[in-house]
């Protein structure tokens, strides 16, 4: 079970944050593709003004000054397939959003691949597929014209590798968002072929080296018959490239990096990078919220190391982004959108630092907020019931588990709870070996 958690985990990767460099797909856009003439680059300018808009408005949230922006450019640039991919990565990045899925953590658990939960909205399916269909397209009109035209090719790639991602996360179709995700890595190592200094192609390269050499030695074997092969330090090397020499992925990057690092748990670079682009988007509460997840593990390992003082110090820090999530006017559009989740995330905090009567209490408050999602309100009760047995407060724990089987089956937590019930729960302790 534990295998297949890490195996699933290492696609999700691979597939999905493929899709947050199809979220920058602001690549080599030159006159020529976007219709300027060469006396007047008005045309590009405006592309350019349109797409660097559209993606710090993507970035702080805020989905329909984004779209308004793509929409411009799908208008004026109608040959090009920037407008349709543009838009289909923003329909992805904000359904992920309000269905609480763009949580990092929340694809370590297995039990997010048992398809139980509710399917998504037809109607919302069929736009996507529209607008993924129409950048393929365009990308593809353009390759046949021009076999090696770079930017067309790097949009094909980004368009499979968002189709991917959505496959993953949004219609749980895993085996053909494999093959989309494996197609996206192809098209970009041809990019490199045709341009070594297009660095923004190596996000979904440096990912792909990075989740083969992670794999289970059994699968990493098998992966390198078929001429598969990946380095862990090869690909971390790579996105750090990006980061630092991209010319438009730069923040992806960064994005992919705070995830990597934490799985590395190269805790303090995983903060550093969580805090300079929540500086830069001070209205994106998901990088407090990932510093705030760092700043945790570094507490754990303070704790461990019996330092105890820093670790107090430390945990006062990560209460402090919780308290300024739910109160800071500087985050208060977007946050107050998620404040379901920004409870849960604190109860977690709260139960890892052993204060467990206020944990069980920030799970209850995402489960009963308004507007509260309904399959995260299921697992916040869930953690609560946990919360209290943890406390020794059986009573009240065996109230939370019945609440749970009350609700709609989400994530095995019908399971869970009827183990719950059975005995009380008792946590488990992370082991560091790989199996």
């Amino acid at each position: 079970m534990l295998f297949r958690a890490r195996l699933a985990s290492a696609l999700f990767i691979i597939l999905s944050l493929c899709a947050v460099n199809v979220k920058a797909q602001k690549a080599g856009v030159t006159e020529k593709s976007v219709g300027a003439t060469d006396a007047d680059g008005a045309s590009m300018a405006r592309f350019e003004e349109l797409r660097a808009a559209g993606f710090e408005s993507l970035y702080n949230l805020d989905y329909d000054s984004a779209v308004q922006k793509f929409k411009e450019i799908q208008m004026l640039f109608p040959d090009h397939p920037a407008g349709p991919q543009f838009l289909a990565a923003a329909l992805w990045s904000k359904v992920l959003n309000q269905s609480r899925r763009l949580q990092s953590s929340l694809y370590n658990s297995e039990s997010f691949y048992a398809q139980k939960e509710d399917k998504p909205d037809p109607q919302m399916l069929e736009q996507f597929r529209t607008l993924t269909r129409t950048a393929a397209q365009l990308a593809k009109a353009r390759l046949r014209r021009n076999p090696k035209d770079v930017e067309a090719l790097y949009f094909l790639g980004a368009t499979e590798g968002l189709k991917a991602a959505f496959g993953m996360t949004v219609q749980r179709s895993f085996m053909a968002a494999l093959s989309d995700g494996s197609s996206s890595v192809d098209r970009h190592r041809e990019v490199i072929k045709l341009d070594p200094n297009f660095h923004d192609a190596e996000l979904t390269i440096g990912l792909y080296d990075y989740v083969v050499g992670n794999l289970p030695a059994p699968v990493k074997l098998l992966a390198s018959i078929v001429g598969t092969r990946g380095s862990k330090k090869r690909g971390l090397l790579t996105l750090q490239r990006v980061a630092t020499e991209g010319r438009w992925a730069q923040d992806d990057a960064k994005s992919l990096l705070i995830v990597l690092f934490k799985r590395e748990k190269r805790y303090d670079e995983a903060l550093a990078l969580a805090r300079e682009l929540g500086a830069k988007y001070p209205r994106n509460y998901l990088f407090k919220l990932e510093a705030a997840d760092a700043l945790v593990s570094i507490a754990d390992k303070q704790r461990q190391a019996g330092q105890a003082a820093e670790s107090e110090k430390t945990e006062r820090e990560v209460f402090a982004i919780f308290d300024s999530l739910l109160h800071d006017r500087a985050t208060r559009e977007t946050a107050s959108r998620a404040q379901d989740l920004i409870h849960f995330r604190y109860g977690e905090a709260l139960l890892e630092a052993g204060q467990l009567d206020t944990a069980a209490q920030e799970f209850l408050a995402g489960a009963t907020v308004a507007g509260a999602e309904s399959n995260l309100a299921t697992m916040a009760h869930l953690h609560a019931a946990r919360a209290f047995d943890l406390a020794g407060k059986r009573n009240d724990a065996l109230a939370q588990y019945r609440i749970v089987l009350a609700r709609p089956d989400v994530m095995d937590s019908h399971d869970e709870a009827r183990q719950g019930l059975k005995e009380p729960y008792k946590k488990k302790i992370e082991k560091n070996t790989e199996e």
